[in-house]
C-alpha cells in the first residue's frame, strides 16, 4: 500500500488503516464499537471493480452495529463524527483476510467510501 500513503492527506492508524478524509462531520461520533450506525458507503477491489454498495440495497442508509462489519470498518466508524465521508483502504488481515468472499478473492486490499449518516 505504499503508493497510497504517498497521496496527499491520507492517514494512517497503527494497525495499518489508510483513509482519507472527503467530508468532515460535526456530529456525535460512535463511543463504542457496539453503537448502532446509518450509513451509505461503497466498496471495491484496487482494481476498481465494484463489489457491493448501500445503494443496490435500496435508497435507505444501511443500518448495523459499528462491531458487525470487518475490523477496519469498525475501527473507522469509531473515529468519524456523523455527517463524515471517508475513504478507507483496509488491509487484507483487517478486511476477509485469507477468506474467499465470492466477489472478493483472499488476502484482498479494499477501498471503501463510507458516509456516517447517524447513530441511533
Amino acid at each position: 500500500l505504499s503508493y497510497v500513503e504517498q497521496w496527499h492527506g491520507v492517514n494512517k492508524t497503527e494497525s495499518g488503516l489508510l483513509y482519507r478524509i472527503d467530508r468532515v462531520g460535526n456530529g456525535a461520533q460512535p463511543t463504542q464499537d457496539s453503537d448502532v450506525v446509518l450509513v451509505h458507503y461503497e466498496g471495491k477491489l484496487v482494481n476498481g471493480t465494484v463489489f457491493d454498495a448501500s445503494k443496490k440495497h435500496g435508497s435507505d442508509p444501511m443500518v448495523f452495529g459499528a462491531n458487525q462489519v470487518i475490523k477496519g470498518w469498525t475501527e473507522a466508524l469509531c473515529m468519524m463524527p456523523v455527517g463524515s465521508k471517508w475513504e478507507l483502504y483496509i488491509p487484507y488481515d483487517l478486511a476477509y483476510g485469507e477468506r474467499n468472499m465470492g466477489q472478493i478473492p483472499p488476502y484482498s486490499t479494499l477501498i471503501f467510501t463510507v458516509e456516517l449518516l447517524g447513530i441511533e
